[in-house]
């Protein structure tokens, strides 16, 4: 059975650096940062008081009816789809719903909702606990309420695999689409844990950066730092990365822009820690092989890579070795850049940001740096750029990983067109 093309036709977004894909774009490549503090009052009381707040809020944006009706990650999810569903030209195209799908995770799902709704049980009572609850805390809200808009009435699935959830969702679509069942998928990733639960929680178990405590004087923007021999933890970011997948056939034939080829992708597990990599970095240099084999793609033709790189000791080191057994001295030649340095880590919501950039990048032939890079480790043997840097003409591939608890690896290839 031959596979189908797939193609990138829209992208949305909206994370710390912007509210749409234009001023995030901008903010990538000037290297501006959207880490701050926080102004919550319940930052007081953690260890962490930064992180990357969405730059619009999604009350600017939606309909307030309706947004009450979501969990805070649904907002997101549903601010970067509209962008994405309107940049596609599908807002009055006529196709066929029962082959258009959904493909939108989450990492930690609706935890404000969760956590508030038990916060009013125990200091209200039952009464008091919304019976919207469930439908808005629930995983697969995000793509739910996606689908309904659109009125999606193919596949409609919510992966959920740590900080790898939301270019997992991008592989699911492309097989969705590869395998002849939907012309159109809808995809991506959400996530608003910007709560202090889960903000304790990742503090407490060292995965947080330690410097993040806003108490010292230090430059918020200058905490996340991958591959600096100063790292040492990740910075929390909310937001949202939705792209529209499609059969180059049906793309062509609405005749809708195309901004990039999907080529492959690869999916695997560590099997070796819930929380930290494997330090040889086996799973994730399988994963990045599976995605370049499953598009028959010469790794020769990758030049540009968007790291998963969090800013953490072990993580970043393992995501070099990855590379270097996978391409070989021709890693001499590609850009590798975490944009996480600007954003700090969306958890389920990263990758599927990160596939924007990696398509970006693709279309206008230029790599956004990583900032905060003062003093690279040496055992990082990677070509890293401070600044923007221009990538080759002719037909490139870019790669973009993510790996989360779990042992997850997820890579995919986006192909130039």
């Amino acid at each position: 059975m031959s596979l189908k093309r797939v193609v990138v036709t829209g992208l949305g977004t909206t994370n710390p650096l912007g509210g749409d894909v234009a001023s995030t774009w901008r903010a990538l490549l000037a290297g501006e940062s959207g880490i701050r503090r926080l102004e919550d009052e319940w930052v007081a009381d953690l260890p962490v008081k930064i992180g990357g707040r969405v730059a619009v809020e999604p009350s600017e944006v939606l309909e307030r009816v309706k947004a009450r009706r979501w969990d805070r990650s649904t907002q997101f999810a549903m601010v970067a789809a509209l962008q994405a569903w309107a940049d596609a030209g599908l807002e009055d195209a006529e196709i066929d719903k029962t082959r258009l799908g959904v493909a939108v995770a989450s990492g930690i799902g609706g935890v404000t909702t969760l956590l508030s709704n038990y916060d009013a049980l125990k200091e209200k009572g039952p009464r008091r606990v919304s019976p919207l609850a469930v439908p808005m805390l629930m995983p697969n809200a995000p793509a739910a309420n996606v689908s309904l808009h659109i009125g999606a009435r193919g596949a409609v699935n919510a992966p959920t695999s740590a900080c790898a959830s939301g270019n997992e969702a991008i592989s699911m679509g492309l097989d969705q689409i590869r395998l002849g069942r939907a012309d159109v998928v809808v995809v991506g990733g959400t996530e608003a844990a910007i709560h202090p639960l889960p903000m304790a929680a990742f503090a407490n178990m060292m995965a947080l950066s330690k410097t993040a405590s806003g108490d010292d004087g230090r430059d918020p923007a200058s905490v996340s730092r991958p591959w600096d021999t100063g790292r040492d933890g990740f910075v929390l970011g909310e937001g949202a990365g939705i792209l529209v997948l499609e059969s180059e056939e049906h793309a062509r034939a609405r005749g809708a822009r195309i901004y990039a080829e999907v080529l492959g992708s690869g999916i695997t597990n560590d099997a070796h820690d819930i929380a930290q990599p494997d330090p040889e970095g086996r799973g994730g240099t399988r994963a990045i092989q599976l995605a370049l084999a499953s598009g028959d793609v010469d790794p020769n033709r990758v030049f540009h890579v968007n790291a998963h790189a969090t800013s953490t000791p072990r993580g970043d080191i393992a995501e070099g070795l990855m590379l270097h057994t996978v391409l070989g001295a021709h890693v001499d030649n590609v850009v590798v850049t975490s944009t996480k340095s600007m954003t700090g880590h969306l958890l389920g919501g990263a990758g599927a940001l990160e596939a924007v950039a990696c398509v970006l990048a693709l279309r206008d032939r230029v790599s956004p740096p990583t900032i905060n890079l003062d003093d690279k480790d040496p055992d990082v043997d990677l070509d890293i750029p401070d600044k923007a840097r221009d990538l080759p003409a002719g037909d490139i591939v870019a790669l973009n990983n993510s790996f989360g608890f779990g042992g997850a690896n997820v890579a995919v290839a986006f192909g130039s067109i």
